[in-house]
């Protein structure tokens, strides 16, 4: 049994299958891919891992199986996907798991091939468990896959917590104990008791607020586009992606680096000389087919704003986020002995939707001197009618926003 010091749940106890995994190569591997990415660069004390943030899912997945009442092989297979339940992260995290999508087909969560013929296997074996039974929970399938991703998995609730402690916002805190205590198994799904409509909406609330002030702070996602089209750069040219994902986030910077067509990207980054935003257009205002474009209709399009703006195809990037989502409206809960999802009771999900609708922004990204030129180009090529505030903002007359957004 293994005692670990945790600057969010204070001392996590480490035993059976699970202190067995912390040393093998996948899980220390996480020490280096970084929680939250680029988001470094706005808040500067974000620079916590995916391993601490493993060992809070399993030390949230221990409490909730011993308030279910979960025990034996089970209990051991869930705390078991709970650590490793990242392992199939790229360098900095989501904010280069489109590539692997794109070359590979697999999510972060598909991790059937990593738990198989190392030292997980092994682990996995010789504490009887089957390999391929943890990975489906990790992908979320079964009753107790509900528990490690699910509309009120741990993984959640951990960082939330984790994050707004992290980068010092005080958006992302939640009754994660109330949370644990009150989870029950109905019907084969994962609900909160009778009375816990608030409790359900306060996970809501969190990650509404959390969004646009951390995972969505448009420094954040410049400079995540930044390294996304560096990486989309270098992937399947010079590297091959089975490589690049189990490289960790100093495997990438160091590539990144090295290659003469990345090396300008590299330099940005390590600098902090991040494009600016030559466009920053509101959802109405946006065609419904270029949100829906895929990864070549969005390279043909950087590639035709470069032309007409006269720049170089490497100082466009194009960042088009999908369609709000609000997972957490599908939450269970039970309301008069029933069990009913969350928007059929909450007054909050429409007004968080409608919120998600006025925040999302499309963006086109430039070096600062060839904002003004690319961003007209923008506007023509994509069919934009923007409105004062955005051309101000495109112009710099007008910031909403310091750009560390603290």
């Amino acid at each position: 049994m293994s005692s670990i010091k945790d600057s969010v749940h204070d001392h996590i106890t480490v035993e059976g299958v699970a202190e067995a995994l912390l040393d093998t190569p996948a899980v220390q591997r996480l020490r280096r891919i970084s929680q939250l990415g680029t988001a470094e660069l706005v808040y500067p004390s974000a620079n916590h891992t995916r391993f601490e943030h493993s060992l809070g899912v399993y030390h949230l997945a221990s409490e909730a199986l011993f308030h279910l009442g979960i025990e034996g092989r089970q209990a051991e297979r869930v705390r078991a996907a709970a650590l490793l339940h990242d392992i199939g992260h790229t360098p900095f995290s989501h904010n280069t798991e489109q590539v692997l999508e794109r070359h590979t087909g697999k999510s972060h969560d598909d991790v059937h091939d990593l738990v198989r013929g190392g030292e997980v296997e092994r682990v996995l074996v010789a504490h009887d468990l089957d390999p391929d039974q943890v990975a489906d929970l990790i992908a979320g399938e079964g009753e107790l896959g509900q528990l490690v991703s699910g509309e009120l998995d741990v993984d959640r609730m951990d960082y939330l917590v984790r994050d707004a402690h992290h980068t010092g916002v005080p958006y992302g805190t939640i009754d994660h104990g109330r949370l644990i205590r009150e989870l029950r198994f109905v019907g084969g799904n994962l609900v909160l008791a009778e009375g816990n409509v608030q409790t359900a909406e306060s996970l809501l609330l969190a990650r509404a607020l959390m969004n646009p002030t951390v995972y969505s702070h448009h420094v954040a996602r410049i400079s995540k586009a930044m390294l996304r089209r560096a990486t989309d750069t270098l992937v399947g040219a010079a590297v091959s992606p089975a490589e690049f994902r189990r490289w960790d986030d100093h495997d990438l910077l160091v590539a990144l680096r090295n290659d003469d067509t990345t090396a300008e990207y590299a330099r940005r980054l390590d600098d902090r000389d991040l494009f600016k935003r030559a466009v920053w257009a509101e959802h109405t205002d946006v065609p419904e087919s270029l949100i829906e474009a895929d990864h070549e209709t969005i390279s043909e399009h950087e590639r035709a704003i470069a032309d007409r703006a006269g720049v170089a195809e490497s100082e466009v990037i194009l960042d088009v986020p999908p369609e709000p989502s609000m997972k957490e409206s599908s939450t269970r809960v039970v309301v008069n002995g029933e069990v009913r999802r969350l928007a059929s009771q909450s007054t909050l999900v429409d007004a968080l939707r409608t919120a998600q609708h006025e925040q999302w922004r499309l963006g086109v990204y430039a070096p600062d001197g060839d904002a003004n030129a690319v961003g007209t180009a923008a506007e023509d090529e994509l069919g934009l009618d923007l409105d004062a505030l955005v051309v101000d903002v495109r112009k710099g007359i007008h910031q909403t926003l310091d750009e560390y957004g603290a």
